[in-house]
């Protein structure tokens, strides 16, 4: 029988959609010594020891667009490892990361999430506290070379309901205009969504549906998460 990790909690505060958790156990497979992860209700949100997709969503996202001086908005900063792979590259001028949570704000100020020593190190880098869906449905101030969204489990699985409208042809059409020519929009989901990749299909000219494998040794399994991007 596998023993139960004996978990560190560090933050536990209540938020705008429930109460949220940050804990961490010690593990010698992380070079911080630790894994870190984020529950809320105590739902099982996100862990340092699996990242693989939050990285891949940057990556592939920064290969599309190609360029120099790229301007970045992220939705969601969570542990910050979708916003430090977008910093690891040279030809990204600028992060802003939009987050929805105070809690998640205030963890990283106060050095409470492993990457948050680098990612303010950067001048590059801002956390903002705000609804990402909101600032997509409105008018931009400024427009980015990149998006990526990493907010809810899922396009049919909403972390609040108040999201759903982003997922649909409509949503997509008014966060288009916040992307500048030739700019890519990258979305995150823990499972496919046939219809949120008809909706996408609808409003932009280029679409791609890339799985992710990984093994995910906290529960001891391969899996398989989905990002959507689109394009034009």
């Amino acid at each position: 029988m596998r023993d139960t990790p004996e978990f560190e909690i560090v933050a536990y505060e209540p938020s705008p959609i429930g109460m949220i958790c940050l804990r961490r156990r010690e593990s010698s497979s992380e070079p911080s010594g630790f894994v870190t992860e984020i529950t809320l209700d105590h739902r099982f949100l996100m862990s340092s020891a699996v990242t693989d997709s939050e990285r891949a969503l940057a990556f592939h996202a920064l290969t599309m667009r190609g360029g120099r001086g790229l301007q970045v908005l992220v939705g969601g900063l969570g542990l910050g490892y979708t916003a430090r792979e977008a910093l690891r590259s040279e030809r990204v001028a600028r992060v802003d990361v939009v987050e929805f949570l105070p809690p998640v704000i205030d963890w990283l100020a106060r050095g409470l999430v492993p990457l948050a020593a680098e990612l303010t190190a950067d001048p590059r880098f801002a956390a903002i506290e705000g609804d990402v869906y909101h600032r997509l449905a409105t008018p931009p101030a400024r427009c980015y070379d990149v998006i990526l969204i990493d907010v809810d489990n899922s396009p049919d699985e909403q972390l609040g309901d108040a999201n759903a409208s982003f997922y649909t042809e409509e949503g997509l059409t008014l966060a288009k205009r916040h992307l500048a020519d030739a700019g890519v929009l990258g979305v995150w989901s823990y499972a496919d969504s046939a219809t949120f990749e008809r909706a996408l299909r609808r409003v932009f000219r280029e679409v791609r549906v890339e799985p992710v494998h990984f093994e995910n040794g906290v529960v001891g399994e391969t899996e398989t998460n989905w990002l959507f991007f689109a394009r034009g």
